[in-house]
């Protein structure tokens, strides 16, 4: 199955693009991933990403479809993946597009993760991480720690990322309405969108996303 997924920041891409990845037994295909993969093996497209990343400039779309094709274009992907954070907008849509036609292969479906705007903010606003292991990682609301401020594991500060805060969160929701929500038009004309709500438990959201793929709904 080959599938694209879309959601605004804090829908829960990430968990749900890894979980139902393994469901489906097929590679789970992000642009961070890409972008870290290349870079690390130094690849050319690695080092032409970087050259633009440590300028401060945004990676040509150009680039970051290439990392892509290459990506697909690797065994374990022969019977189908699932797209994390690309494309990202139209024009990387519509050279997917292209890619796909030339291979002789074909979306099955866009899955779109809806959360609301409200729950978004709330979601990444209220996460803490730990400065001893950002791997520990807490919520004011849904899983606050036993004493404010301070890591249950290790003991460590817990602290708000710069990224996180509502401010930033709703700057990044401003890009996505602008920038990446228009995709999920450009593919519902195709008849290729699947809408999913991501709210309630991880495990609910994922039954609830595997259901509508299977019955394209």
């Amino acid at each position: 199955m080959r599938i694209v997924l879309v959601g605004p920041p804090g829908a829960g891409k990430g968990t749900q693009a890894t979980r139902l990845a393994e469901k489906l037994r097929i590679p789970h295909i992000s642009t961070g991933d890409l972008f870290r993969a290349n870079i690390s093996r130094q690849t050319e497209l690695g080092k032409l990403a970087k050259s633009y990343m440590d300028a401060g400039d945004l990676v040509p779309d150009e680039v970051t479809i290439a990392m892509a094709k290459d990506r697909m274009a690797q065994p374990d992907a022969e019977n189908g993946f699932l797209l994390d954070g690309f494309p990202r907008n139209v024009s990387q849509a519509e050279a997917l597009d292209e890619l796909l036609k030339s291979e002789g292969i074909k979306l099955d479906a866009v899955l779109d993760l809806e959360a609301p705007e409200d729950e978004v903010v709330k979601r990444i606003a209220g996460r803490r991480v730990c400065r001893k292991d950002s791997a520990h990682v807490f919520h004011v609301t849904y899983s606050p720690p036993k004493q404010e401020g301070v890591c249950d594991v290790c003991g460590g500060e817990l602290y708000q990322r710069d990224d996180d805060s509502e401010e930033t969160v709703r700057t990044r929701l401003e890009v996505y309405h602008t920038q990446t929500e228009p995709i999920i038009d450009y593919y519902r004309a195709q008849g290729l969108v699947v809408t999913i709500s991501a709210m309630g438990p991880v495990d609910e959201v994922t039954g609830r996303a595997l259901e509508a793929l299977k019955s394209g709904q």
